[in-house]
């Protein structure tokens, strides 16, 4: 593959990242209403170009959303079940229970038992109504249409995971464990009933995203959004899509991904997604995946590309081992993938993760094809011994962080630093002893990096109990939130400071960075 002479990332821009599930909102998760246009608005307040969020699908066991049911859905939860009231779809009464949720954290356990009967009880209304639109989001049935290839087999795969006690798919009856497209008229009445109400909830998503997303367009605020690079098991796309996937006839995996032991973990991360057949995708010219990511660039402005390296090399465990550390590397798609999707999607915008221990393999792999890779702060002393964390090793062509989604705050990396890294930490950094999250910042924005992220939680200048998710640990993960209170108060405090290093370091995203002097202009 002939690598193009620079990467898409030409300008030099400032994100925010924080997930949806994060946002403020009435109904115990954060949503797509009017709290996430609002939290758009501080963003270009602060001239803030990018927010970063991590996978919106629906999630299943653990709460993850790099462990999704579909590729393609949206998850329900974030649906604003404010508009649905406001469409006489939902009573005040009905939503009472919801509001009595915690705003500071996600209970995920009361959220299942309380917002799925809620949610339930506005598609029956809708339904029962024999409409064809709702709240301004365009016809139902040309939704329906529009998205039949994965809408129908998702709606199908969740009513029949309900009918059968939420159990995995591989143990369904052997007549239900491969989707066909005559499925629906083979499926229990109340599994067509359920399969409608699904069909629903993804208009619902889909219309208020749009809302939200046209907003932070006028806003001149692109969204970066996550794709990870495997699906799970338990998914409707593994279920659509067995010849994609390293499955045996009953659709058990024959090995799962994971990767070896790391600075996260010393037994190594058991993820347990199946791998893909790779020599099955080449053969069809990677259609499988080059679909997903049309998909997500319809969603997306950008799309940061989880797990870059598993495209190189990927980590293969046995099934059924313990941990991950009986696995060994396997040769990934290569050039010929990349390649692929270039010439499918010419303009796509990626961001390949390519955190971790990685080898030369991978950065020729990302170079060639013409990728920004990533760089965080938090791994700059004590993660490697090449240290190239360090911001005076950054290439333009990356994308600075202090800390991702998988990190913990800021404040807490620097109160928790020990002893030997502690002053050089303090004077690489110019700290002058504080371990406030905000001189970090402005380290970040002040790399040559082309594009510098910053997670909400730093900005709030918080610490270990903001950490959003602990790799390698199942409990606690995915809760933390802010308020609209604590965004004002950012807004009123803070706010001129961030957009004066912004403008300062150049990261309006407004002109082209070129690489030679212009005259002065008349």
């Amino acid at each position: 593959m002939e690598a193009p002479p620079v990467t898409w990332l030409n300008t030099r821009a400032a994100g925010v990242l924080a997930h949806v599930s994060s946002l403020p909102g009435d109904y115990g998760i954060g949503n797509l209403g009017a709290a996430a246009r609002g939290f758009v608005d501080f963003l270009a307040e602060a001239g803030v170009r990018y927010w970063q969020i991590c996978p919106i699908g629906p999630t299943g066991y653990g709460d993850s959303p790099y462990q999704l049911f579909s590729s393609r859905a949206g998850n329900p939860y974030f649906i604003d079940l404010g508009e649905l009231h406001e469409a006489d779809l939902l009573t005040a009464a009905e939503l009472e229970p919801l509001r009595k949720l915690s705003a500071a954290r996600v209970d995920y356990g009361q959220l299942y038992e309380k917002f799925w009967t809620v949610l339930a009880r506005a598609s029956d209304r809708f339904h029962e109504l024999n409409v064809d639109e709702c709240d301004g989001h365009g016809s139902y049935r040309q939704f329906r249409r529009a998205n039949a290839g994965w809408l129908e087999p998702f709606a199908n795969f969740m009513a029949l995971k309900a009918h059968f006690g939420g159990q995995a798919w591989t143990t369904w009856p052997t007549e239900f464990r491969e989707w066909s497209p005559s499925l629906r008229t083979t499926l229990p009445e109340v599994a067509r009933r359920e399969a409608e109400r699904h069909e629903f909830y993804q208009y619902i998503f889909f219309g208020q995203w749009n809302r939200l997303r046209n907003h932070a367009a006028t806003c001149s605020v692109g969204i970066i959004g996550d794709v990870p690079i495997f699906v799970a098991l338990d998914s409707a796309d593994t279920w659509q899509n067995r010849a994609a996937f390293r499955l045996d006839g009953n659709g058990q995996p024959l090995a799962v991904a994971g990767v070896p032991p790391d600075y996260f973990s010393a037994l190594g991360q058991l993820w347990g997604n199946p791998l893909y057949d790779w020599e099955h995708l080449s053969g069809t010219g990677y259609a499988w995946w080059i679909d997903r990511l049309r998909a997500a660039f319809e969603l997306y402005d950008i799309i940061r590309l989880d797990h870059f390296r598993g495209f190189n090399t990927y980590w293969e465990i046995p099934a059924g081992a313990p941990d991950a550390r009986t696995g060994q590397w396997r040769n990934g798609p290569g050039a010929a993938f990349f390649g692929a999707v270039r010439t499918a999607i010419p303009q796509a915008r990626i961001i390949a993760e390519d955190l971790g221990y990685i080898g030369p393999g991978v950065v020729d792999l990302r170079r060639g094809a013409g990728l920004p890779g990533m760089k965080v702060l938090q791994f700059a002393y004590g993660h490697d011994a090449n240290n190239a964390n360090l911001p005076h090793f950054y290439p333009p062509d990356s994308v600075a962080y202090t800390g991702t989604h998988d990190n913990t705050t800021t404040r807490d990396w620097l109160e928790s630093l020990a002893p030997e890294y502690a002053a050089q930490v303090d004077e690489y950094f110019q700290l002058g002893g504080s371990r406030s999250a905000w001189p970090m910042i402005r380290a970040a924005l002040a790399t040559v990096s082309r594009l510098a992220v910053i997670p909400m939680q730093d900005l709030l200048d918080l610490g270990a109990p903001a950490t959003l998710n602990r790799p390698g640990t199942m409990d606690g993960n995915w809760q933390w939130r802010f308020t609209a209170a604590e965004v004002e108060q950012l807004r009123t405090e803070k706010v001129s400071t961030l957009r004066h290093w912004i403008e300062l370091y150049d990261r309006t995203g407004e002109r082209p960075v070129r690489d030679y002097s212009e005259p002065p202009s008349p």
